[in-house]
């Protein structure tokens, strides 16, 4: 039984409608309008007499120490632990979801599952953890901003950072509330071609190209890019010159990018895992473009989960999966030619 108004967290980032007793939701760029008693897309917020409650503000339904390059994140206090935190739901659709049973199961079942932990709490155990950050992660951040808001905001108040990892379709108004507490950002930028958004995840390219272009000219975020890459659906030569091309262009030649390789899940069953000669290629025309950071995930082992002086070629961070075996960064400087090597606290 679902919980009376008084007892849901107001949501943020809404206004009421002109269209009698509809509300505008301005958190992620659908911006739906809700009817009274509707959900919003994300499946999680909810119109309920003209005021837009949040279903899942305390329904926390995974928390736990990851290390920051989970994330990932390779240029945000490296070596670090970040307490990563989700609650249900999602505004994409994605086929190939990794997490689908946290992302998906209230847009599938109405399903919110998940235990009430207060802010407070959530503070407390990253602490306790000795972890250095909060990340918001697992599902998209946006749809629990509420409790991301009222985390970040403590956290800030401990000495720890926060970040987000997310498709990037919140909207600049959403951008604008978490700027106040969000330090660092990993974006997925899943293709280049608005047929793979809407095919493939129900959504739409250019709101997370404007979202890239605002943190990296407006914020003082940290970002960091990753693109899933998936045979046959987003891994053309022509467009991957054009999201790298994007990239040098619209957030700069440090912003680093990661390149995962893809493994059949959820619904998106029929294919092979990404070869290893498409990531390699890919890493080769990042690298072409300009950009100074290029990684391939999900590949164990090689060489390209380590960071490189873009300059003089020495191994700067020597990584083997999430772990990080050496750190010869002094002072954020490469010891060898003394070329600035950016990122957030390395």
């Amino acid at each position: 039984m679902e919980p009376a108004r008084e007892n849901l967290k107001r949501a943020v980032l809404w206004e009421p409608s002109a269209e009698g007793e509809k509300v505008q939701c301005k958190l992620c760029n659908w911006r739906c309008l809700i009817e009274e008693g509707g959900l919003g897309r994300c499946c999680v917020r909810k119109n309920l007499d003209g005021v837009l409650c949040s279903l899942n503000y305390d329904k926390v339904c995974s928390a736990n120490p990851d290390p920051i390059e989970k994330k990932p994140l390779f240029h945000f206090q490296p070596g670090s632990r970040s307490f990563s935190v989700a609650a249900m739901g999602c505004n994409f659709r994605c086929e190939f979801c990794q997490n689908w049973q946290i992302s998906q199961a209230a847009v599938e079942s109405g399903r919110i599952d998940g235990e009430p932990i207060a802010p407070e709490h959530i503070v407390e155990a990253a602490v306790r953890g000795g972890c250095k950050s909060i990340a918001y992660t697992y599902s998209e951040p946006t749809v629990f901003m509420e409790l991301c808001d009222a985390c970040g905001r403590l956290a800030k108040k401990r000495g720890l950072t926060n970040v987000f990892v997310s498709n990037g379709f919140m909207t600049t108004e959403a951008i604008d509330l978490a700027r106040e507490w969000l330090d660092g950002i990993n974006v997925d930028l899943k293709a280049f071609t608005e047929d793979y958004y809407r095919g493939l995840c129900k959504a739409r390219l250019q709101p997370v190209l404007d979202t890239i272009s605002y943190i990296a000219s407006e914020t003082s975020i940290w970002l960091e890019i990753t693109t899933l890459l998936v045979p046959g659906q987003n891994d053309s030569e022509q467009q991957l010159r054009q999201l790298a091309d994007f990239i040098v262009t619209n957030a700069g030649a440090d912003v680093p990018w990661h390149i995962s390789r893809f493994h059949p899940q959820y619904k998106y069953l029929d294919s092979l895992a990404t070869p290893l000669s498409s990531l390699e290629r890919a890493f080769d025309i990042g690298k072409s473009a300009g950009l100074h950071y290029v990684y391939l995930g999900n590949v164990p082992g090689t060489k390209s989960e380590s960071t490189f002086c873009y300059k003089c070629g020495r191994m700067l961070i020597e990584r083997i999966g999430y772990t990080i075996t050496g750190n010869s960064v002094s002072d954020s400087k490469c010891p060898d030619c003394g070329t600035q090597i950016a990122g957030y606290e390395l």
